[in-house]
């Protein structure tokens, strides 16, 4: 297995396992060719990932958009410096003026050339919070990121689910808030996983890029063995790209957590896919963030969970995993063997910093979030 290219997934990004597909098109391509200047709309950040020369992909779910970025962070930092940053969520709110209590940071990605943080962060809470980036640079210092004058492009999803908030004293959520639930950039394309307004709402997107017009999703179908069924509705909480074999797949995690391969050739516009559930690593439980790494010539994934801690998952055998279609009861676990990482407590969101070091947002006591750089394990 070969190092991804410099332009895969930040979450999956060098040293890990590649898929070989970029050409010399790809590498000599225009990728800012179409932005404009100016505002984007952005009504929210869901997710965020970067792509090749610094472009920072943002995925809006209010809106049903995504929006790609040109940072022009494109300087290269150096491996290997450590960032550490106390009371994170304080820190972010007087940046912007407000209270720990009044910010939310909803996801994290690190700038593979400059080795720079993003954040995504609401200020304010509920439907009228105002998104924003704020970025950390390798002396652990916050700057906003000023977006009323950049580069970009912005491309919608024609499929979105219908924006209908649930009625007061309804339970339930709006279906559109996980139109987009994880995002990765991959060769030429940007893949996007989350529901659809399709019967199988369960929906994978391959966005060429730079942005054209999107066609339909293809939908997804996976065994759920902690819940005995076959399932076409709930949505990927996290993927990212790996090689099984010779065959480019995305390994997958859904709540309450089945593991799932699916092929990339497979996702075609309109087409139904069927996914190989190769781990079942327990109920009640929602997978939170993954990234790829590699360690002693081996290949591992790192899973956050909500409440199983950070699962360490060897891919030694997975091009022979089974595939599980029966029960797993009991809250019992089957499939790829996999270890909780001591000490990895309280992980909210997690990304490759560079070779041999992770960034980690946690929480500690009360409400505190910390940024700290960790070893991988």
């Amino acid at each position: 297995m070969k190092p991804f290219s410099p332009v895969s997934r930040a979450r999956a990004l060098a040293p890990v396992l590649a898929l070989g597909l970029m050409t010399s098109s790809c590498l000599a391509a225009n990728w800012t060719a179409g932005f404009e200047e100016g505002k984007p709309a952005i009504k929210s950040i869901s997710q965020i990932t970067f792509g090749p020369d610094a472009i920072l992909f943002v995925a809006d779910s209010k809106s049903a958009s995504i929006f790609a970025i040109a940072t022009e962070d494109a300087k290269a930092g150096a491996p290997g410096k450590m960032i550490q940053v106390a009371g994170i969520n304080a820190k972010a709110a007087a940046l912007l003026g407000t209270t720990a209590d009044q910010v939310l940071i909803d996801d994290l990605a690190v700038n593979p050339i400059s080795h720079t943080a993003y954040l995504a962060v609401s200020r304010g809470r509920g439907p009228d919070a105002v998104p924003t980036l704020i970025r950390v640079k390798q002396d652990s210092q916050l700057e906003w990121v000023n977006l009323d004058r950049v580069k970009f492009s912005r491309v919608d999803l024609p499929d979105a689910p219908t924006d209908t908030p649930p009625a007061e004293g309804r339970r339930g959520a709006n279906p559109r808030v996980e139109t987009i639930t994880d995002i990765a950039f991959l060769e030429d394309r940007l893949l996007v996983a989350g529901l659809s307004n399709e019967e199988f709402s369960s929906t994978l997107r391959s966005v060429p890029f730079p942005f054209k017009k999107v066609a339909r999703g293809a939908s997804v179908e996976i065994y759920h063995g902690a819940h005995g069924r076959f399932e076409t509705r709930a949505p990927i909480r996290t993927f990212v790209p790996f090689m099984v074999g010779n065959e480019p797949q995305l390994l997958a995690a859904y709540t309450c957590t089945p593991l799932v391969q699916l092929p990339l050739k497979d996702l075609l516009p309109g087409s139904k896919v069927k996914g190989k559930t190769i781990a079942e690593l327990g109920n009640r439980n929602r997978p939170i963030d993954m990234i790829v790494y590699q360690k002693g010539g081996k290949d591992y994934l790192l899973l956050a969970n909500s409440s199983r801690g950070v699962m360490k998952v060897s891919t030694d055998k997975i091009e022979a995993a089974e595939n599980i279609a029966e029960p797993v009861k009991d809250g019992s676990t089957r499939g790829l063997a996999y270890e909780t990482v001591k000490g990895w407590t309280g992980v909210d969101q997690l990304d490759r910093l560079d070779q041999d070091t992770a960034l980690v947002l946690r929480h500690s006591e009360g409400s505190v979030q910390n940024l700290e750089s960790l070893p991988l394990p």
